[in-house]
């Protein structure tokens, strides 16, 4: 059952978008914006680029890969650690492209396309090269176990690089899927003839995934298996979500009748997930099936309209209109999924509620919620207090993205931020020296600009410590759905 207060919310939300002369206190989304993409640069692995802003990084990683004698330097890091995992870095490059191609004019409005498009191409970069055959992929750099022991900038690292890689022989068809699938959307970012489009580059990314998306489909098998040393940090539930995603991007990406077959004939819908995150992409892939639906370019029958059902469920649980599996409000009105990284959660959510919000007022409809019925603006009006609520209108009255507002985390967790600039202090830090850093008190020794913390808890309650990773620690794949809603706030 909706409790009363959490109606009250939603429709409060509708009046203040409709009525006119009454908008609601507004924080920066601008900065916001530019701070997000700021992270990315924070979060690069590899040889930085002139253009490079986040002046307290340097370059690192530069032999990664040299063990199987293939280049695997760049990509990111994919929180506070070393290590590159390939399973939610891809994941991140998808989202990011996503963000592009539903919001690409809004960021060039803002002045932050050419950023993002650098984000964007810096993980599909990696990916691309990651890919080294048609049926090998690299999907991790780095000891996990080891790099976790060792609190050390990255341009020191000296704990184990080994690579690693799913073939025939040993399959990861979740992380193959993902990977067709950040290739296949980054492609459809970059065939736009418009100013900053590269369709060489786009045809080269897409060849990457349909290779990667027929070695997923004849090679199945959780990658974890392959790995084991993956599988107690970003082990995989499925690949069948990740493989509707993959052919849902392709579809997008070239129009084959391959891949509307695939998505028609798909076994696993996922129903209705709790949440879109780096282990679960069904929301994603429902949500682009809608918007084809609304299109007129996918029949709403079947196995279509059965996942544009389940999509707009997920979006009436977000905004406390269904059963409450997609989390409920703090008492200060966040939304609450999960205890890990809830912003995460938070975020992607938002992005698609936004996002399905343009396809609705495309198509002149509304959200239907039982009896209820959402208008566009609304939905946008939910999403806008939500972002409210993480820069800084909370009852801490603390914003989540660091380097934002007058107040926000002070001792996120993580290695880069904490350890004195290679810049300012280029003597190697060892290990045992780091520890020391890791435990002071005060703040990290640099500002990590656009950084989104885990966030409070479900009480609203959020606990500055740097050992505390289950609240503090931000994510490339936090912070990449903020930068579309951002967007979709800043420009109408």
């Amino acid at each position: 059952m909706v409790s009363r207060r959490a109606l009250l919310v939603v429709a409060m939300a509708g009046v203040l978008a409709v009525m006119p002369g009454c908008a609601p206190a507004q924080h920066d989304y601008a900065a916001a914006l530019s701070k997000s993409l700021l992270y990315f640069e924070a979060q690069r692995s590899g040889r930085l680029p002139p253009t490079q802003r986040v002046r307290w990084r340097g370059h690192s990683a530069l032999n990664d890969g040299a063990d199987h004698g293939v280049d695997l330097t760049g990509g990111y890091y994919d929180s506070g650690d070393n290590v590159k995992f390939g399973f939610p870095m891809a994941f991140t490059v998808t989202m990011l492209s996503w963000v592009v191609v539903e919001h690409g004019a809004r960021l060039a409005a803002a002045g932050e396309l050419g950023h993002t498009l650098e984000a964007v191409r810096w993980g599909a970069d990696y990916l691309a090269r990651a890919h080294a055959a048609p049926d090998t992929l690299y999907v991790q750099v780095g000891d996990g176990d080891s790099d976790h022991k060792c609190w050390e900038r990255p341009e020191d690292m000296d704990t184990p690089r080994n690579s690693y890689m799913v073939n025939p022989s040993n399959p990861g068809s979740d992380v193959a899927a993902e990977t067709a699938a950040a290739l296949a959307a980054a492609a459809v970012v970059f065939s736009t003839p418009a100013p900053g489009g590269d369709r060489q580059y786009a045809s080269t990314l897409l060849t990457h995934a349909k290779q990667l998306f027929e070695f997923a489909k004849n090679h199945r098998g959780l990658y974890q298996n392959s790995v084991p040393s993956v599988r107690s940090f970003y082990s995989s539930s499925g690949d069948e979500d990740e493989l509707l995603w993959a052919a849902v991007w392709l579809y997008i990406a070239t129009g084959d009748q391959e891949y509307k077959g695939y998505i028609a004939g798909a076994n696993n819908l996922g129903w209705v997930p709790q949440s879109l995150g780096w282990d679960n992409k069904f929301i994603g892939a429902q949500a682009l099936v809608a918007k084809l639906i609304l299109q007129g370019k996918l029949p709403n029958d079947g196995h279509h309209g059965e996942m544009k059902s389940s999509v707009e469920k997920f979006l009436c649980n977000v905004v406390q209109h269904g059963d409450g599996s997609s989390g409920r409000l703090t008492p200060g009105g966040m939304l609450y999924v999960q205890q890990w990284e809830n912003t995460q959660a938070l975020t992607s959510a938002m992005f698609v509620l936004v996002t399905y919000a343009d396809y609705l007022a495309a198509a002149r409809a509304s959200l239907q919620c039982g009896g209820v019925s959402l208008a566009p603006a609304q939905l946008v009006s939910f999403a806008r207090a939500q972002v409210d609520y993480l820069l800084g209108k909370n009852p801490m009255r603390m914003s989540y993205m660091v380097g934002f507002g007058n107040r926000y985390p002070q001792q996120p967790h993580h290695r880069g931020a904490s350890l004195p600039s290679i810049k300012s202090n280029p003597g190697k830090i060892t290990c045992n020296e780091g520890s020391s850093y890791f435990q002071r008190p005060g703040p990290n020794s640099n500002v990590i600009d656009g950084a989104i913390v885990g966030g409070p808890d479900a009480n609203d309650h959020y606990n500055d410590t740097r050992g505390n990773y289950v609240q503090g620690e931000p994510s490339t794949y936090g912070v990449a759905p903020i930068i579309g809603v951002l967007a979709r706030l800043l420009h109408r």
